[in-house]
């Protein structure tokens, strides 16, 4: 089953450009690096592509110099490199390099987006709109703005996860002043229609914002063509480092934020503190990379993921797809196993990484609220895994998760009341159960 690790050995350094005297880090050396064969779950966090670690290592090592330090070498070459990876994300997205800040992940770029535009105009503008699938990142955000006398309105997504633009349309008011809408889906992949959404954003004066984190690096996105105003990249979605996002603020119109927290004004004074120059640097080689493979990376996956997707509803009956069939990002993968509980389904499969939802909420053992809003009943969601592909997926993964899904799958069910009375040609709906 080639099970155990995998010892991937890189050589590093020879990307290092010569240095002088003060440099202590040595040409040959080799960096180890330990990865469990079997990683299905490329949705939460993806392994950090060797070309990205290459290009932090002379960060961590001998270029130490502060980024913010105008007044000698040390800063001057931390700062070239911040520039060059600011760059690189821009040409991602389409983006002057003058509208990227640097943040510590998605999750701040959200906080920053939505309690920023919101508390800058809430003298004239005290209105929201956003999803109910929203990550948990937003809505709690939306919900403490709530506190503070804001008004939230959630829009419900029809049963393929897709919001419905006339319902978008309607919700608006006169004092809107921020769209919020994820463009991939953390936990079903659904791809909701943000060119559409940045037009009727636009037709309204209203600035639009998206949480981009599942989508950067994945499929092509450009924030002028889409009309999007603010958006949220993540390091570790993308072959990066954790630890490091970016926030992307229009600056034609202009959007205006109140900065989250107070300091020495780096970042256009919209996020004090010190920019990590290795993890720039990082995320900036990991939007580099990107660029150049995207193409390559989703036609891949789409293969794979039609494989794992065909080879498992093929040899298990009473499988569902959740989410639009269409409409999505081939790599994230949700699949309904009904009569079996989903947490039993992981606990066979624990050589396996996969999920039963968002990482941010795996602790909690209530079922999905993104399933839930697309009208899944409770059953089918308990028993929901995801299953995500990544650039380094290969066949004989996909095959053994097959291999492994489908028999557990059965042993489950051959241990369920249900199963069996399913099979008896009972219909579960038609009985009313009693509690003793």
């Amino acid at each position: 089953a080639r099970l155990g690790a995998l010892v991937r050995v890189l050589r590093v350094g020879a990307a290092a450009a010569p240095r002088p005297a003060r440099n202590s880090f040595n040409q040959n050396t080799y960096c180890v690096i330990l990865t469990e064969f079997l990683r299905p779950r490329w949705v939460v966090c993806v392994p950090q592509d060797p070309r990205v670690l290459d290009s932090m290592l002379p960060y961590l090592t001998a270029y130490y110099g502060n980024p913010h330090s105008r007044t000698h070498a040390y800063g001057w070459e931390s700062e070239a490199a911040v520039e060059k990876a600011r760059r690189q994300v821009a040409d991602l997205i389409g983006a002057d390099s003058r509208e990227i800040i640097f943040t510590s992940g998605a999750t701040e770029s959200n906080n920053m987006a939505i309690k920023g535009v919101a508390r800058f105009y809430k003298s004239r503008k005290k209105h929201i709109i956003t999803t109910q699938t929203e990550h948990k990142c937003v809505l709690d955000s939306c919900r403490s703005l709530e506190t503070e006398g804001f008004r939230v309105t959630y829009l419900p997504v029809k049963k393929n996860g897709l919001i419905d633009l006339k319902e978008l349309e309607s919700a608006f008011q006169p004092d809107t002043s921020l769209v919020s809408v994820m463009t991939v889906n953390n936990e079903i992949g659904v791809k909701q229609p943000i060119r559409d959404i940045g037009e009727i954003c636009r037709e309204h004066k209203v600035f639009f914002h998206t949480d981009a984190a599942q989508a950067i690096g994945k499929i092509p996105m450009d924030v002028n063509d889409m009309k999007i105003d603010i958006m949220s990249i993540s390091g570790h979605k993308i072959y990066g480092p954790k630890g490091v996002g970016a926030v992307y603020v229009r600056r034609r119109p202009r959007v205006r934020l109140e900065p989250l927290q107070s300091g020495g004004g780096q970042e256009r004074g919209l996020r004090s503190g010190t920019v990590p120059t290795p993890l720039a640097v990082g995320l900036g080689a990991a939007c580099e990379v990107a660029q150049q493979e995207m193409e390559y990376d989703h036609k891949r996956i789409s293969q794979l993921a039609e494989r794992l997707v065909t080879k498992i509803m093929s040899e298990v009956p009473d499988v569902v797809m959740n989410g639009d069939r269409e409409h999505r990002y081939p790599g994230c993968i949700n699949l309904s196993f009904a009569y079996v509980e989903g947490e039993s389904l992981l606990m066979a499969l624990k050589d396996v990484a996969l999920s039963s939802g968002s990482a941010c909420t795996s602790a909690s053992l209530e079922p999905s609220y993104v399933l839930r809003a697309i009208g899944t009943d409770e059953d089918l969601a308990h028993s929901s895994i995801r299953f995500g592909i990544g650039r380094f997926t290969t066949e004989e993964e996909v095959d053994y998760t097959v291999q492994k899904c489908v028999q557990h799958v059965k042993r489950l069910r051959e241990m369920s009341p249900l199963w069996e009375m399913v099979q008896d040609g009972i219909d579960l709906k038609s009985i009313k159960w009693t509690q003793h």
